[in-house]
């Protein structure tokens, strides 16, 4: 308990200042997410398939723009500029979802929201590495991500708790989601400091060179490659709503599912990333694949609510496993001066990843079975553990500024 309080009091004001805007955007973002998909299939009339288009095409969209932002915060020399305007641009999108009349409409709100996340995340993720400790790199990211979950836990409840007291008029409860969308702007624009980076010409005159790509180092693009094919097993969170509603979980009570996967999620997040700092990455990640196997199987097997509540449990466990840890091997293998570039170019095959995974998803949804989307992902899971034990007896790099030293793999 002593070493955990001192490793907290170590973390620098603005990692905490970052976890707390992160926190407050999730509990705007998920006072709707956790009713969207119900909004869209009960009250839009939706299919699957198209729940599945919109959330994939949503989130890819959020993931592709984080490549050029994280490229831009490099030549810029700044990053705090963009993260507040990526904040800026979801607070602007949240009342969009209570005027939507059509799935259109839906995915336009779930453009602009994305667009502005895209805009914020790679910028954000490069921030915290050049703010945090390097022997406590594992343990910011864990508390940003802890935090930020928190907040994806406690904007479900707090729609469940709305529907409940307004007879289920989910437009009203879309509107109370402006405020902390608002109040994380704030606390960002007061709350944050940013560090001197490099010189923006210099900076820029590093993007501009051809070798740029290849100077990342193949350990940086084999993190990229685990991270997308992870994120092909990983579909929309929006398809364990729909099996909880298969098993009777009634539209209200929607957001229960959010709830359970985010609590895990946030318990798991933080003591996950001091296990980063301390064991071998490749041995985490695995533990967590090993965790989305078993989800995806649970969820498979049935519906009944029991099932499911252990499946999303499991799911919960293994985001908390490897999101934080992902980060952190970016961190641990790009340059310090192309952290933004990195965190971006990952994030771009992650996006492209999840707009397929999740399409997939939706289809096999809708023209076979649900059980056939779990067993999916499940094999997408099951393969991705072949490809890393293949790896594990090859050592990684990480590096310091351009210097190469070996590190925990």
């Amino acid at each position: 308990m002593m070493a955990r309080s001192t490793t907290l009091r170590l973390i620098p004001p603005s990692i905490w200042a970052l976890g707390g805007v992160s926190m407050l955007m999730d509990i705007s973002s998920e006072l709707i997410h956790g009713l969207l998909p119900v909004f869209l299939v009960a009250t839009l009339g939706s299919s699957a398939f198209s729940v599945g288009l919109i959330e994939g095409a949503a989130e890819a969209t959020a993931l592709i723009v984080k490549m050029f932002s994280g490229t831009l915060s490099d030549a810029l020399g700044k990053r705090k500029v963009l993260v507040v305007c990526g904040y800026g641009l979801g607070a602007l999108a949240k009342p969009l979802f209570a005027l939507a009349t059509g799935p259109g409409f839906v995915l336009t709100a779930r453009l602009v929201d994305r667009v502005g996340k895209g805009i914020r995340g790679a910028p954000r993720d490069a921030l915290i590495a050049d703010l945090a400790p390097p022997h406590l790199r594992g343990a910011c990211y864990g508390l940003r991500q802890s935090l930020d979950t928190v907040g994806a836990f406690v904007g479900p409840l707090l729609a469940i708790g709305l529907m409940l007291a307004w007879a289920e008029d989910i437009r009203a409860v879309f509107w109370v989601a402006v405020l902390p969308a608002v109040l994380a702007v704030a606390l960002l624009v007061v709350g944050v400091e940013e560090p001197r980076l490099a010189p923006p010409a210099a900076a820029r005159d590093a993007l501009l060179r051809w070798d740029m790509w290849r100077s990342l180092g193949s350990e940086y693009w084999w993190v990229v490659a685990a991270g997308g094919m992870l994120t092909l097993a990983r579909f929309s969170e929006a398809f364990l709503i729909l099996r909880a509603q298969q098993g009777g979980l009634t539209l209200a009570w929607a957001p229960l599912v959010l709830v359970c996967m985010n609590v895990v999620y946030a318990l798991a997040a933080y003591p996950a990333g001091k296990l980063a700092d301390r064991m071998h990455h490749r041995t985490l990640l695995g533990v967590g694949l090993v965790c989305l196997l078993a989800a995806d199987l649970v969820l498979a097997q049935s519906s009944h609510l029991a099932w499911v509540a252990v499946g999303v449990g499991l799911w919960g466990l293994h985001m908390g496993l490897t999101q934080g840890l992902l980060a952190t091997m970016v961190a641990d293998t790009a340059p310090e001066a192309r952290r933004g570039t990195a965190f971006g170019c990952f994030n771009l095959v992650s996006g492209l990843a999840l707009l397929i995974a999740s399409a997939l998803a939706g289809w096999l949804w809708d023209t076979l079975d649900a059980s056939v989307t779990f067993y999916t992902g499940a094999l997408f899971a099951l393969v991705s553990l072949g490809i890393l034990a293949v790896r594990r007896h090859k050592p990684m790099m990480s590096r310091t500024g351009d210097d190469r030293t070996p590190a925990i793999p």
